[in-house]
This record gives structure tokens, sequence and C-alpha cells, in this order.
């Protein structure tokens, strides 16, 4: 393991077994300004992630001692804000499916261009940074409540824990109800206008945000009125107000039928 880079800068760890990778994505971080922490086992890196500050993890997939996919969902529970970057020769669509469900935030496939894998981090980065736009006071629908500006969400009483870009994706939709939204907008507004990534990313993020308010609302010892994420094939998606309502939530009343040939989810 070694540590390279300035004071003050994105802290990024690296964890790759393979010495030319390493070194080849070290130095081009370093030369951009990047401090890098390069360890080559998972259980390593878990180390090293626990020990330094990361705001990033670049992860490779295949590595000596464990799966990078149980790094990468050990990463998130302890972690839950660290950026992940899965680095990896893994190209087949169900393995991008589970490294992003895992809570990798991007999928990048070997062999790739450092230039690109520049460019992505640079686009996660101002993302993150900048934060989703949004009004001071809270929005509630049904039982739904998201405080855009603290970053909260609730069902009833209770909070939701939802990864960052899980959230982003909420903040989006919940701020135009009954409201088609595309693909192309949620991609620029939740990751980057600039995203060079596959848009499969914010199918797994939606999948995985309506698996943890279902479960949340699945705990509740009374009924919640939830929104339904209608999925709208060859476009993107609506959230809509629930048909019914929960205890407490009277202020909602209109309901917003799918549309033919469109699916509709309930959380």
């Amino acid at each position: 393991m070694r540590t390279t880079g300035t004071k003050d800068a994105v802290s990024v760890l690296v964890i790759e077994d393979d010495d030319v990778i390493g070194r080849h994505v070290e130095a081009g971080l370093r030369s951009n300004g990047y401090t890098v922490t390069w360890t080559r086992t998972g259980g390593s890196g878990l180390v090293e992630a626990r020990r330094l500050p990361t705001d990033v993890v670049l992860l490779d997939l295949g590595l000596p001692d464990m799966d990078g996919i149980d790094v990468a969902r050990q990463l998130r529970d302890d972690h839950p804000d660290v950026l992940i970057l899965i680095l990896t020769a893994r190209s087949e669509e169900i393995d991008v499916i589970v490294g992003l469900d895992a809570g990798a935030d991007d999928y990048l496939v070997k062999p790739f261009s450092l230039t690109v894998l520049l460019a992505r981090l640079r686009a996660h980065l101002r993302r993150r940074s900048a934060g989703p736009p949004g009004p001071s006071e809270p929005v509630r629908i049904g039982d739904l409540t998201v405080d855009i500006t603290a970053r909260r969400c609730r069902l009833g009483d209770r909070e939701v824990e939802l990864r960052p870009k899980e959230f982003e994706l909420l903040a989006v939709l919940i701020k135009h109800p009954g409201e088609a939204v595309s693909r192309e907008t949620l991609m620029a507004r939740v990751w980057d206008e600039n995203w060079f990534g596959p848009t499969k990313t914010l199918d797994v993020t939606m999948s995985s945000l309506r698996r943890r308010l279902h479960a949340a609302a699945a705990s509740s010892a009374v009924p919640l009125a939830l929104p339904e994420f209608t999925t709208l094939r060859g476009h993107g998606y609506r959230l809509e107000p629930p048909a019914t309502q929960g205890e407490g939530a009277d202020d909602i009343s209109q309901t917003y039928p799918g549309d033919p040939g469109h699916s509709s989810y309930r959380l």
C-alpha cells in the first residue's frame, strides 16, 4: 500500500491487484491533483478505507483474496457517502447490474481510457459538490416527506436512509408529481449532463429506491399512503400521488391513472 498526492486534494483509494493498471491509474490521478492510496487486496482496501479519509474508491472486482462485489457492499455499509467506481473486465449486463446494486455509483469495463475515467470522476464529483437543487420547504406526497435541503426522507414518522443517488433521484421526481420525466433529464440532473455511462445505472438506482421505501413501509405498524413510480417505457419515469390515504395523510386527494402500455409499480 502507498499514498501519493497533494494536501487537501480529493482522496482516492485504488483497490487493484494488477500492477500495470494500478501504476497507470495512480500516475494519472496524481498528475491531475488527486491524493492516491493504492492497495492490492480487498481486505487491505477495507482497512485503508476505515483508516484514511476517503472520498472515492476505484475498485477492481477480480481481487486475489475476496470478490470485489463483497468489498463494494462492505464499503457502502461502512461509508454511505463514499463514491465507488468499479473497474473490471466483467462486461456482461448482469455483472453491471450486480455491481451497481451492490452500492457502486459507476461501472467501467477494462480496458478503459484514463481520459474517460477522469471525465467520469469529475462528473460525479461535480454533481456531488453541487447537490440537487430544490425548495427550502419539505415536499410531502401522501405519507412520504422529502426535505431536499436537509437531505432527509421520511415515511410517516420514521426516517428512511437512502444512498446519495437514490435520494437525488427521488428529489427530482418528487418535485414533479404526476409529470413524465425523461431518462435524459434524470441522467443529467442526478448524474451529469455530460454523462458517459450506460443509462442502466438509472434503472438499478430506481429499483433500489423502490425496495428501500417498500421495506420501510412494510415495517410500519400503521398503513401508509405511498406514491407510485410508473415506468414509462422508452421515455422515463413518473411519480404519482397515492390513490389511498394513510394515517394522517389528508392533504393529497388527486390520483393519476397509469397510461395504457405503461407499467406501474406500487412501492
